[in-house]
C-alpha cells in the first residue's frame, strides 16, 4: 500500500486516452483515466523526446533477449512529482548533494569545469539579484498604477491624465491649505455638469433635524455629511448640489464596482483555481506541496493587473500579501533559468522564501521585516544560507523600489512619522489595552471568517465567485461613500491617524482650539479638542464599525487580497479613538494623581499618533500572531525606532489574549478550512498512540500492496499500477519474507516502463522487472529483462510499530517526510503517510478526519 492519489473526478482528471500535444498540458493515462502530470509554469518541462504515453493494456514488443540496463542514464520526468502531492525533502537534498560533489570532483579535470563550478556557486547570489530587481520594479509599477487609479476615481489632471492629483498640484500656486485644490485638477462632477466646487460629497438634502432626539442629532448630520447646513423646516433642497453630490454617490462607486469586476473576471476567465491565492497557499506551497499554475508566467500578469484594480476599488484589502505572491511568482518563473533550482523542488522552495521576504521589502518598506516574516509566518525550511540570500533579495527589492521613488516623498517607509514626545511609562496601561482590543478582534475575525468561507465552500454562495465579488464591492462602495474615513484609501487613512498633528495641518483630527502664546517651536501643547475633533471622533466610529464587519466578508473573496492594511485600520482607527479620549483626559485632569509629574498643563505628554500605531500592530498581531517580525515591520514601516517597547508590549498582549481564545492564526486555519496536508510545527503532540495505531493497512483492511524485487513481470506491475491509485510502493525481497528492500514511486515506474517498451527491443508483458544489481537466473528463452534499479529508493525511512507517535510527527515535521514505512523485527508491516499523520491529529482534536484533502 502507498500514498493515496486524488480522486478521479478532481481537476487533472479525464476520461479518454492520451493524444500528443505541443501545448503545456501533457497528460499520462493511468488505468483508463488522465491524470495531469503537466510541468506547468512553475515546473521544469519534460523532454519532449518522451512522446506521448500509450495506455496500459498489457502488450509488449517482440525482440531479442538481450538484458540492459534501460535506466543508466536518467530518464527525463522521473523523479518529478504530480500536482497536489507532497515532495521527499529527504530524496531532494540528497539528490542536490549529490550534484554538487559531482561538480565539485570535476572541478579538478579542467579550465571549463572549475569555470562551470564557480557558476554554480554564483548562481544562487545573482538569481537573488534578478528577483530583487524584478520584485522591486514590480512593486513601484503597481504602487504608482494603483495611486493613480484611486484618484481617477474622483477626477482626472487637465494637465496630464497620467498624473494623479498630488502630482498634479505640484506645480501649482496654490497656498499650503489649498495645496490640494489646484485648477489642474478637476472633479468628475465639475467637468460634467460644470458646477463649482462643493464641500459636502454626499446627499443632497438635510431633514428637519428638530424632529430627531439630541444625542442622534450629531451622528445623523456626520452621516448625511451636512453638518454645516442647519435645516429650517421641511426639506431644505439645494438643486445644483443635488446634481453634484448625486453624480459622485454614482460615479465613485460605479468605478469601485467596475474595477474589482474586472480583475475578478479577468482571473476566473484565466484559471478559478488563482482567483484567491493568499498566505496561507504560499505558506502550504513552501512547505512542499505541489499546486501546479499558482506560481507561473500567466498568473503573474494576470495577479500585476488585477491587483491594481483590486487596490484602487476601495474594498477593504490591502496589496501586501498579494505582493508576496508576485515576488514568489517572479522567483519560481526565474528559478527556470538555473538547472540546479528548475530540477530541485527543494532548492525552488528556498529561493521561493526568500523572494517572500523580498514581497515584504517591497510591500511595507522593511527589508528586515521581511526577512523575518519569512522565517517566522511562511518558511518551513530556513536554513542560514537561505537567511543571507533572502536578506540580499530583500536588499535589493527595496533599494529599486527606493530608486522609483512611488511615494514621491524619497522615503522607503509607506508611513513615516515623526513624534517629537517620547512615551512615558504609565502609558503602557493603554498600550496594554490597546493589546487587548487587538487580540480579541482578531479571534472575533478568524471565527468570524472562517465561518463565511466555510459557508462559501458548502452552498451555491461558491458558484458565482465573480457575482459575489460585484456584490461586495457595490455594498462596501455604497457605505463608504459618505464618511470621508472610509472613503479614501486605506493606505491614506492610516497615514492621516499616524499623523502627527502641526500647526500647518487642515486635517479635521489636528482641529484644536489653539493658543499660539504656549506653542514652542513646532511642538504643540496639548489642547482642547474643537469641533472638528468631536465631528472626525463621529466619523471614525463609524469607520471602526464598518471596517470590523466588512473585513470579515471581503478577505478570502476571489480578488487578490491581504490582510495586513485592513487590520492595521482597524487598529489605527481604535487607537487614535482613544489616544483622543487620553489627550484630553489629560488636559482637562491634568492635577490628577495619574498625571501629576509627567503631564503638567500646557505640557505636550500625550501623542494620539502613537496610540494609532500601537493600536496598529496590536491588531495586525492579533490576526496573524506574528511577534517579532510584526514589531521590526513597524517601526521600519514607520521610522519609529524609539517606540519598540509599545509595540512589544502590543503585540505580546494580543497574542497571549487572542491566543486563549484560539491557537490558531489566521493563515493556519484557512489551511485546515481547505484541507492542504500542512504539519504546523509550533503545535506540540501530547498523545500516547504508536506507530501501529496510525499505520496502514489496519486489521480488517486488504494487505499491503508490494513489489517484489526479482520476480514480477511487467505485465504483474502495470495490473498493480491500473488497479490501485497510491503514488508509491514498497518493494520487497519476496512476499512470503516481507523483508524490504526499497520504495519506488509510481511516477517513475509509469515512466521507465513506457520508455522502455519504446526505446528497448525485447521488452514485453512476460519481461521481468528486477530491482538488483545482477539479473535473477532465468532460462535462455526468457525476454529481455528491465533493471530499474536506479528509481529504487534503498533508503526509505522506516520506523519500528512500536515507535511512539510524537517522535514519528516531529520526524514528519523536522525532515518534511512524504511516507515512512513500519517494520516489526525487520518484516514491512505497513506504512504512514502525511495525510495519515494529518488524519490523526484531526481526530485526537474530535475534528473530522475526512477533511484532510488534497483540494
Amino acid at each position: 500500500m502507498g500514498l493515496e492519489a486524488l480522486a478521479m473526478d478532481q481537476k487533472g482528471y479525464r476520461r479518454g486516452s492520451f493524444q500528443s500535444s505541443t501545448s503545456d498540458e501533457d497528460m499520462l493515462e493511468i488505468a483508463g483515466a488522465s491524470l495531469d502530470f503537466s510541468m506547468a509554469d512553475d515546473d521544469p518541462p519534460l523532454d519532449r523526446e518522451m512522446g506521448g504515453f500509450s495506455s496500459y493494456n498489457g502488450g509488449g514488443m517482440n525482440g531479442t533477449s538481450t538484458m540492459m540496463d534501460f535506466l543508466e542514464e536518467p530518464l527525463p520526468g522521473v523523479g518529478t512529482y504530480e500536482d497536489f502531492n507532497t515532495i521527499d525533502w529527504v530524496r531532494e537534498k540528497s539528490r542536490d548533494r549529490d550534484r554538487h560533489r559531482e561538480i565539485t570532483s570535476r572541478s579538478k579535470e579542467s579550465t571549463w569545469a572549475l569555470i562551470h563550478s564557480v557558476s554554480d556557486a554564483f548562481s544562487g547570489w545573482l538569481l537573488m539579484l534578478l528577483i530583487g530587481l524584478l520584485a522591486g520594479s514590480l512593486a513601484g509599477l503597481i504602487d504608482i498604477s494603483a495611486h493613480w487609479m484611486t484618484d481617477l476615481k474622483e477626477g482626472v489632471c487637465l494637465a496630464g491624465f497620467w498624473f494623479n492629483h498630488e502630482h498634479c498640484c505640484w506645480k501649482s500656486n496654490t497656498t499650503f491649505t489649498d495645496r490640494d485644490k489646484c485648477p489642474e485638477w478637476k472633479s468628475w462632477s465639475q467637468l460634467i455638469l460644470g458646477h463649482g466646487e462643493v464641500t459636502c460629497a454626499y446627499n443632497c438634502f438635510c431633514c428637519r433635524m428638530s424632529r430627531f432626539p439630541s444625542l442622534y442629532r450629531p451622528l445623523l448630520a456626520i452621516w448625511m455629511c451636512v453638518p454645516e447646513v442647519q435645516a429650517r423646516g421641511g426639506f431644505c433642497i439645494y438643486s445644483q448640489l443635488l446634481h453634484v453630490r448625486y453624480l459622485g454617490l454614482v460615479i465613485l462607486p460605479s468605478c469601485c464596482v467596475t474595477c474589482e469586476g474586472v480583475c475578478s473576471l479577468c482571473l476566473w476567465l484565466r484559471d478559478p483555481r488563482e482567483l484567491c491565492v493568499l498566505d496561507f497557499q504560499i505558506k502550504t506551497i513552501l512547505s512542499g506541496f505541489i499546486i501546479r499554475g499558482y506560481l507561473g508566467k500567466w498568473t503573474l500578469i494576470i495577479k500585476t493587473i488585477t491587483l491594481v484594480l483590486a487596490v484602487s476599488s476601495g474594498l477593504s484589502l490591502g496589496k501586501e500579501g498579494p505582493l508576496v505572491h508576485v515576488a514568489c511568482c517572479c522567483g519560481n518563473i526565474l528559478c527556470h533559468l538555473f538547472t540546479k533550482y528548475r530540477k530541485n523542488e527543494a532548492k525552488r522552495r528556498e529561493v521561493l522564501s526568500a523572494a517572500a521576504a523580498a514581497g515584504v521589502s517591497v510591500a511595507f518598506g522593511a527589508p528586515i521585516g521581511g526577512v523575518l516574516f519569512s522565517l517566522e509566518e511562511v518558511s518551513y525550511y530556513f536554513p542560514l544560507k537561505t537567511l543571507w540570500r533572502s536578506f540580499f533579495a530583500a536588499l535589493v527589492a527595496a533599494f529599486t523600489l527606493r530608486s522609483i521613488n512611488p511615494f514621491g516623498n524619497s522615503r522607503l517607509v509607506l508611513f513615516y512619522v515623526e513624534f517629537h514626545m517620547p512615551w512615558h511609562l504609565l502609558e503602557l496601561v493603554p498600550f496594554i489595552l490597546l493589546g487587548i482590543f487587538g487580540g480579541l478582534w482578531g479571534a472575533f475575525f478568524i471565527r468570524s471568517n472562517i465561518a463565511w468561507c466555510r459557508r462559501r465552500k458548502t452552498t451555491k454562495l461558491g458558484k458565482y465567485p465573480v457575482l459575489e465579488v460585484f456584490v461586495v464591492t457595490a455594498i462596501t462602495a455604497i457605505l463608504a461613500f459618505p464618511n470621508e474615513y472610509t472613503r479614501m484609501s486605506t493606505s491614506e487613512l492610516i497615514s492621516e491617524l499616524f499623523n502627527d498633528c502641526g500647526i500647518l495641518d487642515s486635517s479635521k483630527l489636528c482641529e484644536y482650539v489653539n493658543d499660539f502664546n504656549s506653542t514652542k517651536g513646532d511642538d504643540l501643547p496639548d489642547r482642547a479638542a474643537g469641533p472638528g475633533v468631536y465631528t472626525a471622533m463621529w466619523q471614525l466610529a463609524l469607520a471602526l464599525i464598518m471596517k470590523v464587519f466588512i473585513t470579515i466578508f471581503t478577505f478570502g473573496m476571489k480578488v487578490p487580497s491581504g490582510l495586513f492594511i485592513p487590520s492595521m485600520a482597524v487598529g489605527a482607527i481604535a487607537g487614535r479613538l482613544l489616544g483622543v479620549a487620553v489627550e484630553q483626559l489629560a488636559y482637562y485632569h491634568h492635577d490628577w494623581a495619574i498625571f501629576s509629574g509627567w503631564c503638567s498643563q500646557g505640557a505636550d505628554c500625550i501623542t494620539p499618533g502613537l496610540y494609532a500605531m500601537v493600536g496598529a500592530a496590536a491588531c495586525l498581531g492579533g490576526v496573524t500572531r506574528m511577534t517579532v517580525s510584526l514589531v521590526v515591520i513597524m517601526f521600519e514601516l514607520t521610522g519609529g525606532l524609539e517606540y519598540i517597547v509599545p509595540l512589544m508590549a502590543a503585540a505580546m498582549t494580543s497574542k497571549w489574549v487572542a491566543d486563549a481564545i484560539g491557537r490558531e492564526g489566521i493563515y493556519d486555519a484557512h489551511i485546515r478550512l481547505n484541507g492542504y496536508p500542512f504539519l504546523e510545527a509550533k503545535e506540540e503532540f501530547s498523545h500516547k498512540t504508536l506507530a501501529m495505531d496510525v499505520m496502514r493497512p489496519r486489521r480488517n483492511d486488504p494487505p499491503l500492496t508490494v513489489i517484489t524485487q526479482d520476480s514480477m513481470t511487467v505485465e504483474d506491475v502495470e495490473t498493480i499500477i491500473n488497479e490501485t491509485t497510491y503514488s508509491g510502493y514498497p518493494v520487497v525481497v519476496s512476499r512470503e519474507s516481507q523483508r524490504l528492500v526499497g520504495f519506488v514511486l509510481r511516477r517513475d515506474l509509469i515512466i521507465s516502463i513506457e520508455n522502455a517498451r519504446k526505446k528497448q527491443d525485447g521488452i514485453v508483458s512476460t519481461s521481468i522487472i528486477y530491482f538488483t544489481d545482477h539479473s535473477p537466473p532465468l532460462p535462455p528463452s526468457s525476454p529481455s529483462m528491465l533493471k530499474l534499479r536506479s528509481i529504487l529508493d534503498l533508503s526509505p525511512f522506516t520506523v519500528t510499530d512500536q515507535t511512539p507517535m510524537e517522535i514519528v510527527v516531529d520526524i514528519f515535521r523536522k525532515l518534511g517526510l512524504r511516507q515512512c514505512l513500519v517494520t516489526h523485527n525487520g518484516k514491512l508491516l505497513g506504512i504512514i503517510t502525511k495525510k495519515d499523520v494529518l488524519k490523526h491529529i484531526a481526530q485526537l482534536a474530535n475534528q473530522d478526519p475526512d477533511s484532510i484533502l488534497f483540494n
